[in-house]
Parts: C-alpha cells; structure tokens; sequence
C-alpha cells in the first residue's frame, strides 16, 4: 500500500502479492539452506526430486505457520516491532517444520542437526530484510510528505457521514486519509473509494503507532455518551489529535463540511441521545405571537430567545438586568435574524414600573420566565436578594402577566426546589406553588418546568474547572461522591419549548435527565479533554460539601407522583390539590421584609413557606430517578 490508496490495487490483491512473495522466500531460502548444508555434511550433491519433494511439504507447512503467527495482520508500509516478533515466532516454527519435514521423507541426522538452525537464520533474512526495506523507503517518503504539511489522517466511522466527510478532506487537500475504522462487522475487509476499512476501533493505538498518524476525525453523530466516552478514551490512549463532527441535532439536514469539525467537548461525553420533538406544535404555539423573555440575557434565556427566533414570532422582547449579557444577545440575535421584530430591555423583574411599562408596550402572548439568581453558596448568605429576585420577582411578572391576559406563562424551575436545602433551592420552591396558586384565579396558564444542571451555563461547575484546569490546577470537587444531573443548554431549550405547549396550567414538568453524574468523573473527564492526566498533571482536591449543599439532587417531591406526557423526556408531576390562599400573604409579609432589610425576618419566612428547608438531608441517595 502507498500513501495515494485509491491509485492502487485492492488491499486484498496487496496481501496476495505478499502471500506469494514469503512462500519465493520459503523455497529460496529452504534450497539454499540445503545446499549449504548438503556441502557441510559432505554428501556431495543434492537430489533434486528429493528436494521438490521436502519443497511441497514445507510449503504446505510454512504457509499456515505464518498465517497462524499473523504474519499477514499487518501491512508492509506500517510494518513494526509488533510485526519483527511474528516474523521471528514464524521463523522459529519454520525451524520445527522444517524438522518434522526432514524426520517424515527420512533424511539423516546429521542433516536435520544443521537444518534446524541454518533454515530458520536464511528464513528470517529472506522475510524480514524485504520488509524492512520497503518501511525504509516509506519512512523516507512520510517524512517529504510532512515537510509538505500534510496530516496522516484516520476517520471513525465509516457510515453516510464518515463517507460524505472523505471526499471533503481531499477537496481541502493537505489531508492524506490512511483509513476508516468502524465497529459494523459488514464493514470489514472493505473499501470506500480506494480507502480501506482497517478494523474496529479498538484497533486505533496500533493503527496510529504503525501507520503515524496525526490526526483522527471521529464521524459518529449518532453515537451516545457511552459510545463517545470509549472513543474519546481511545484516542487518548493513542496520544493523537483527534476532532469529532456535531451531534445529529446540530448537523441537522446539512452537508457535512470540513467547518463543522470541532474539538470534543464534555458535551459530547455527558449529552444524551438527540431530542425529537413535535416542531409543528411548537411552531403553532409561537409562532406569529408576540413572546416576552425574562432574563433573556443568561444562558437559558438567550437560548430559549435564539429558538424563539427562528419559529417567526411576530415580535420578541427581551428583559435583562445585565448591561452586557443584553448587548451581546441583542447583537446575536440582530445578527443572525435580520427581519425579527425585536425590543431589548435593561431593566429588572423587581420593579413593578419596569414590568408594567414591558407589559403595556409589549403585550406579549406567552411569557419564558427564566430571570433568577441561580449560584447557590452566594445566595446562601445573600438571603435578602434570593428572596427578593427569585420570589418577588416572580411574582411581579407572574402578577402583571395575568392581569394583561398573557395566554401562558413558563417558569423556569430548577431541581433544587426539591427538598431543599438551602437558601436559593427554597426560594425557587416558593416561586413554583406561588404560579401553581396565581393559575387558580387566572385564565392565563401557569407552567413550571424543573431541571437540572446545565452545561457551560453562566456560573455552572463547567467553567469553573476550566478555568482551574487552564491556571494548572488544582480543581477542586466538594465530595467524592457527589452528583448531579446534566444536560445540555440546546436540549433544555428545546424541552422547555416543548413543554410550554403542552401545558393547560398549573403542571409542573420534570426533564427526564438522565444518569446522575459523578462531579468527580466530570473533573477527570475535563482534565483528560485538555490533554492532561488527573493526578498526575493536574490534582483533584476534595474540599468538603459547602452549607445547603447536597451529595445528590432529587426531581420529585415525596408526595409527588409523575405520568408520561406526550414526550418521551417529559414527564408531569402530580401533587396534592391544596388551597395556597396563606401563600400570598406569607409573600407580602417577605416583600416588607425586603424592604426593611430584615434578612432574620426572612430566614424565618422561608421556614415556614419550606419547611423541608430546616431538616437535614439524606447522606445517601435513594431511587429518584424518572422510570422509562
């Protein structure tokens, strides 16, 4: 095989070409070593009958010899060590058969003494000097190859997208594409335009080391965490430089192109299989409608505007209390749809003239409430801004979005409202049975949508280890054992999207996450990714479960129940019917509280409002999961 496959013969016609040169190199070097040894014993000359006769027979012999020691496994251009010892183990075999061959036809002692070690020296010679020439050769013409800047390249993969992603690399050129690898069986010993498939993928450590290649691309989108967590692993196990191409949600329909490939990312490792959703009905619910996003500045927020956008409402309005985040969302948005009628607001939730005034120029249709402060060991000691932004501010919208007959409302929970325990988990608790009770008296539908953690948002435990891992470490991780649920911000949007249309008021929605994720596995995942080894390179250090912070999270309440929906990864709470008249007031009374500054009154208030606040959580996870 040479650099250009596709300009020579099969790789099948290649090894058969090999085949018939050891089996010239058997006979030479097997006549040789009988003349040598014929004129050693003295017998003064050979029979050449006797000698096609013992040719047959160790042909025979060797010709399985070497197939058995693997001898045809490899390939000469990436002939190595690995291939020295099965040249050698077929040596040594060849001295045995050559033997057993000698011992059958009867030939004498003295002759089987010498043949022994003569036969399997010329053997060796003859098989592995040609060998090693033609790596030389190779050698030599990598190296020019290099100097012309091109990269030895493998493709995972050799599905649609791996095929269509071939013919890209030769467009750009300075790619020289060595092979596929891929697990489907139907796919071994096969071509795909002159370039062979070269095994599962298992194989690629020793197809990097013989064939030194410098880079992999990994053409799998459709393959799951599981599935990309062992490639990943693979490839750093080979030390190459590897890319991967989007998921299948983000290539969508498109041609693959060389500009799609990226780095891998904790995304690609921790995401989960890609969401189908019901796009028509998402579509008739938004679209043409005037949507209000509410702290659509933030990570959720500005994904939830960015899908909006591209459903054609009649107008999108943006609420943010952060002069950047607004700047840079409105520049985005602006930026990518050109004819999208669209307000930014700097303004906050708290403050009833900025609602009214958004509600009354706006008069949106349907409301994304995402605004709230989120960082937990912040809010633990800032009880007074919790309260205030996540509650109070709720409830401003929540309050002027009934009264201006917004059709429905999404809340934007999070699972720690879920037995909490801590400051900013019960404050999101209150702002989800404060929608529950406003839906009561209102015709505008109320819909609460709880989730987990999401990757590389604002604030999330993903920067913060990048960030730790760039300054060289250490990363710090509060417990061994603590986990979390995951998703990715595209997929949270898209559920909560779907979401919203299923409503007819009052639900909450739980998002079916997944596995829980160990944080420590995320860190040494985070460390591998850039291109380090956990502690070896960078250490991880264990500093202890902050206050109101839990091992692990929960998506139920104990007295809720859950049913399927119309979506497979949306699943409805069911919970007791209660009257929260009591609700409204216990709110007034933390309004006063905020305003006289009295942060003991509001601890107080919060106790009562969530009870399960003051109680110690369980050290150990029970079965919270959602079931299939």
């Amino acid at each position: 095989m040479t650099a250009k496959l596709e300009k020579r013969p099969t790789l099948l016609n290649l090894r058969s070409v090999v085949v018939v040169h050891d089996l010239i190199m058997v006979a030479a070097a097997w006549t040789l070593a009988r003349l040598a040894t014929a004129w050693l014993v003295g017998t003064g000359g050979l029979q050449w009958g006797q000698l096609a006769l013992e040719l047959n027979f160790i042909l025979l012999a060797q010709g399985f010899l070497h197939w058995r020691a693997g001898l045809y496994r490899g390939i000469w251009r990436f002939a190595s060590v690995p291939d020295l010892g099965n040249l050698l183990r077929a040596a040594i075999l060849g001295a045995a058969s050559g033997a057993a061959v000698l011992l059958l036809l009867g030939a004498p002692v003295e002759l089987m003494a010498l043949m022994v070690w003569v036969f399997p020296i010329l053997l060796a010679l003859f098989l592995g000097v040609p060998r090693l020439l033609y790596r030389v050769f190779k050698d030599m013409r990598s190296e020019v190859r290099q100097r012309r800047a091109t990269q030895r390249t493998v493709i995972l993969g050799a599905g649609t997208t791996g095929r269509r992603f071939l013919p890209e690399l030769r467009r750009r050129g300075g790619y020289d594409v060595v092979g596929f690898l891929d697990d489907a069986r139907r796919t071994r010993n096969t071509e795909i335009d002159g370039i062979p498939v070269l095994g599962p993928i298992s194989r690629l450590p020793q197809v990097v080391r013989e064939a030194m290649i410098d880079l992999v691309v990994i053409a799998i989108p459709s393959a799951s965490n599981q599935q990309m967590q062992r490639i990943v692993q693979i490839c750093e196990e080979a030390r190459v430089d590897f890319r991967t191409l989007p998921v299948l949600k983000e290539l969508g329909s498109k041609v693959t192109r060389f500009d799609d490939l990226k780095p891998v990312a904790i995304d690609d490792l921790l995401g989960r299989d890609p969401v189908s959703l019901d796009w028509a009905s998402i579509r008739a619910g938004l679209h043409g409608k005037r949507v209000l996003v509410t702290g659509g500045g933030g990570s959720i927020g500005a994904e939830l505007c960015r899908q909006i956008a591209r459903l054609n409402p009649a107008g999108l309005v943006v609420l943010d209390n952060s002069e950047y985040n607004l700047y840079r969302v409105d520049h985005s948005l602006r930026q990518e749809f050109r004819d999208l009628v669209i307000e930014t607001v700097l303004g906050d939730v708290c403050d009833s003239a900025t609602v009214e005034r958004v509600m009354l120029r706006a008069r949106p249709e349907v409301v994304f409430h995402a605004a709230a402060y989120k960082h937990l060991p912040m809010l633990q000691n800032q009880v007074r801004e919790a309260f205030r932004n996540n509650i109070i501010g709720t409830r401003r919208i929540a309050d002027a979005s009934a009264r201006y007959g917004v059709d429905v409302f999404v809340l934007i929970s999070t699972d720690k409202a879920v037995n909490p325990s801590n400051v900013m988990g019960a404050t999101k608790r209150v702002a989800e049975l404060y929608c529950q009770q406003i839906n009561r008296q209102s015709n505008t539908r109320f819909i609460t949508v709880r989730f987990g953690n999401v990757l590389n948002s604002t604030g999330s435990v993903v920067p913060l280890f990048n960030e730790q891992i760039r300054r060289g470490g250490p990363v710090t991780v509060t417990h061994p054992e603590i986990t979390r649920y995951f998703m990715t911000i595209a997929e949270a949007g898209q559920l909560i999207l779907q979401a919203g249309v299923l409503g007819e008021g009052g639900e909450v929605f739980v998002l079916d996450m997944g596995e829980p994720v160990r944080i420590r596995y995320l860190a040494e995942q985070l460390i591998r990714l850039a291109g380090k080894e956990p502690g070896r390179d960078i250490e991880i250090v264990y500093t202890g479960l902050r206050t109101g912070e839990k091992l692990f999270e929960e998506l139920f309440h104990a007295h809720e129940s859950y049913a399927k929906t119309g979506h497979e990864k949306i699943f409805l709470t069911r919970s007791n019917s209660e009257n929260l008249d009591w609700l409204v007031d216990r709110v007034d009374a933390g309004e006063r509280a905020v305003q006289q500054y009295d942060t003991d009154q509001l601890r107080e208030l919060l106790l009562e409002l969530v009870p399960e606040i003051g109680r110690v959580p369980p050290r150990h996870p029970k079965v919270v999961g959602i079931a299939g």
